[in-house]
């Protein structure tokens, strides 16, 4: 400690900076075990800045300037500037509706040269900084519905911008900073409430509508004599009973009908049923026509499928790098970006599945340890922003993988290459760094 720069160095949590360091090595291995021609000059391809793995690399290189910058900047700058920045980042995800390029499939993402910068990817940082902030002050009481509500709208403004770029797989990113409010007191009913709306959704897709329709009007019945007594002395609830098998039967019947017609792409709703092992209902395949003998095929069973047999054929210990089939020879779609855990389960095995999943589970408990021991509601509410952003981009990916989530198309955090995701994450990171380094002398 004491060869380091102590103006760096004080207070600096390096466990999460060499975790960081660590998780970034594994990525640009894994990128390079996905892409690496047979035949290329190794040292010569990593610094030419031509194959996926040299980016990764410069990429890298940049992230740690701007993280050097971060741990160099004055902590008190990032409360005192984050409206700024989500304001910043809301004027981003706006320009991509006059300037962005259609990149398979996805309408949101701005062509800067070389260079495909994602604003929906990087708005994750405003949106955690202005929770932070608007939960930190001290007129913000959190007991209160207002308070609430605002705090939802800072959260979901900008998923409802990045839904209508066709990227709702990272808009569902914004919905972890829930989390973050129930930590900071959100009645946990609307947690409960969000389950159970997503058990029925889930209900919906397996079940007949009648059947199910008769099942939410018999639970009912069956819930309303079971209260027979408390009705007795309060007859609302039974209206509240009533109201609550009304909303069941219309979200079953007309809410999730009209977002899979309207709402969702077709890759999607094949990748959604692909889930759950079910063939998309004729109503829900774009321009069926019934009656017709046009056959109903899930394109999506074959990515998980080519992901499922790339991480089961590596076995306990793997094949080793550059060794994978299933990868090496492009069987896995995206195996750099959204598949990149096929690349290390493939190479290495469960081993290396397990040791991965491992060191993100460190990252998260060094994280909620950092939030719990902060002294600021801002540093804290921050803290708990990054982990919850970096579970759900773990949990969903490695679900997602394996069959056990829909495809929705978001990055390993670290891992899967691309240049915004990569900034992104390291910039989360080093100023969750950055606050932690002075929670002894700043109080916000």
């Amino acid at each position: 400690m004491s060869q380091r720069d102590p103006a760096i160095s004080k207070g600096i949590d390096w466990t999460l900076v060499w975790i960081y360091l660590l998780l970034v090595a594994i990525g640009i291995t894994a990128v390079f075990g996905a892409t690496y021609k047979e035949g290329d000059p190794i040292i010569q391809s990593f610094f030419a800045f031509k194959t996926d793995y040299s980016k990764q690399f410069y990429f890298f290189g940049v992230s740690l300037i701007l993280g050097l910058f971060i741990l160099l900047t004055d902590s008190k700058f990032f409360p005192a500037t984050a409206n700024l920045w989500y304001a910043a980042g809301i004027f981003l995800l706006l320009m991509v509706f006059p300037f962005h390029s259609n990149i398979k499939g996805t309408e949101s993402i701005i062509k800067l040269g070389g260079f495909n910068l994602q604003p929906a990817e990087f708005c994750k940082i405003p949106v955690a900084l202005a929770l932070a902030k608007y939960l930190s002050r001290p007129e913000t009481d959190f007991s209160k519905i207002r308070s609430q509500l605002i705090a939802a709208a800072i959260t979901l403004f900008p998923a409802v911008i990045t839904i209508l770029q066709k990227e709702t797989g990272l808009a569902l990113v914004f919905f972890a900073f829930f989390l973050v409010m129930y930590r900071e007191g959100l009645p946990s009913g609307i947690l409960v409430i969000g389950f159970a709306v997503a058990l029925l959704i889930v209900a919906t897709l397996l079940l007949e509508k009648n059947t199910l329709a008769m099942i939410l009007i018999g639970l009912a019945v069956l819930v309303a004599f079971l209260m027979r007594r408390q009705i007795r002395r309060d007859k609302s609830l039974l209206f509240k009973i009533a109201v609550l098998c009304f909303l069941c039967v219309g979200i079953q019947r007309f809410a999730v009908p009209f977002i899979f017609k309207s709402v969702l792409e077709k890759h999607q709703v094949e990748r959604i049923y692909s889930t759950i092992g079910r063939d998309v209902p004729d109503e829900y395949i774009k321009d069926f026509v019934p009656g017709s003998d046009k056959p109903k095929v899930n394109t999506a069973d074959y990515n998980v499928k080519q992901s499922k047999i790339a991480i089961g054929s590596g076995g306990f210990l793997g094949k080793g790098l550059l060794k994978g089939t299933q990868t090496r020879y492009g069987f896995v779609p995206e195996q750099r970006t959204d598949f990149i855990f096929d690349t290390i389960g493939e190479g290495f095995g469960f081993v290396g599945c397990f040791v991965l999943v491992g060191i993100y589970l460190l990252l998260l408990f060094r994280i909620v340890a950092v939030a719990e021991r902060q002294r600021s509601v801002f540093s804290r509410v921050y803290a708990y922003g990054v982990a919850a952003v970096l579970f759900f981009h773990m949990f969903v990916n490695v679900a997602m993988t394996i069959g056990l989530a829909p495809v929705i198309g978001i990055p390993l955090p670290f891992i899967s290459y691309g240049g915004t995701s990569l900034l992104t994450f390291t910039i989360m990171l080093f100023i969750l760094i950055r606050l932690d380094a002075d929670r002894q002398m700043v109080l916000r």
